[in-house]
């Protein structure tokens, strides 16, 4: 398997993860392991009803770059790290301010990013 499919799937599957976060501010689901929460940063933060719906159509956002950096990867375009560095940005954020719910998220990113440097060392994608 090549780097550039690896590193496809994982931004995908990373990608369809972050909607974890939009479907559940949103209510849109129940979800035992991620109940409704309005608050932010380990409950230290209230943002209420519509201000965790804006970070739920964030989640949505950084998941939809996630897939559309796999997109640009398997197509090989020259701003595939671009996409890839927003969405990755985007989700360390949101991962950090969704501690402690959303702490695999940051293992996710660290393998992201891991796998993106990998491929730009190994010179298998395109440079921006």
């Amino acid at each position: 398997m090549s780097i550039r499919l690896l590193l496809s799937g994982v931004l995908v599957a990373h990608g369809i993860a972050h909607l974890v976060g939009f479907v559940s501010s949103w209510r849109l689901m129940t979800l035992a392991e991620l109940p409704y929460r309005t608050t932010i940063l380990a409950g230290r933060v209230d943002l209420g009803d519509a201000g965790i719906r804006v970070v739920g159509v964030l989640w949505l956002v950084a998941g939809v770059a996630f897939v559309a950096g796999a997109w640009a990867v398997l197509a090989d375009a020259t701003w595939w790290q671009t996409i890839v560095t927003f969405a990755f940005g985007a989700s360390l954020v949101l991962c950090l301010a969704g501690w402690p719910d959303a702490r695999l998220g940051l293992l996710a990113n660290a393998i992201v990013l891991g796998l993106a440097l990998l491929a730009i060392r190994w010179g298998q994608l395109v440079r921006a």
